[in-house]
């Protein structure tokens, strides 16, 4: 067989700026629609799931190995912050945090992924988004944090 396989599945989540409920229902659609496009168009990258709350997001993807989560994450959250601003969907400014996380995805939870990912206003009646990173992080401790900022 000629040619090579390649399968990384990436579950990324980041906030706003300071967690502030600044996603709003009136925009959500349209922004994940956006970042979908983004990251299939420009990265070539499939995406699964893209869902969260009013700070945060999640999104579940396959990664193309030409390029790199960073480069991905700073181009979405750069173009995305400018799009909500120039479309005045806020009265104040929109910025997402600098730091992200981003995990692997075994291909077997992929599926058990995505159904966390379309459950997060549910998940979140209970929890926090910081309580959420949190047991992320404790889950995943034992490997090396990883965390960048972009």
């Amino acid at each position: 067989m000629d040619g090579q396989i390649v399968k990384i599945w990436i579950h990324t989540f980041f906030s706003t700026k300071d967690i502030k409920p600044l996603i709003k229902n009136t925009f959500e659609s349209v922004l994940y629609s956006k970042i979908r496009g983004k990251i299939e168009e420009e990265f070539n990258s499939y995406v699964k799931e893209i869902g969260g709350t009013e700070d945060h997001i999640h999104i579940l993807f396959k990664l193309n190995p030409s390029f790199r989560i960073t480069d991905i994450l700073k181009n979405i959250k750069g173009e995305t912050s400018h799009w909500i601003n120039q479309n005045g969907f806020l009265e104040e400014k929109f910025t997402w945090q600098k730091s992200y996380d981003a995990y692997s995805v075994d291909e077997s939870k992929v599926n058990l992924v995505a159904e966390f990912i379309r459950n997060q206003k549910e998940y979140h009646l209970k929890f926090t988004f910081p309580e959420e990173r949190e047991a992320f992080f404790r889950k995943y401790s034992n490997l090396s944090t990883g965390r960048k900022t972009v």
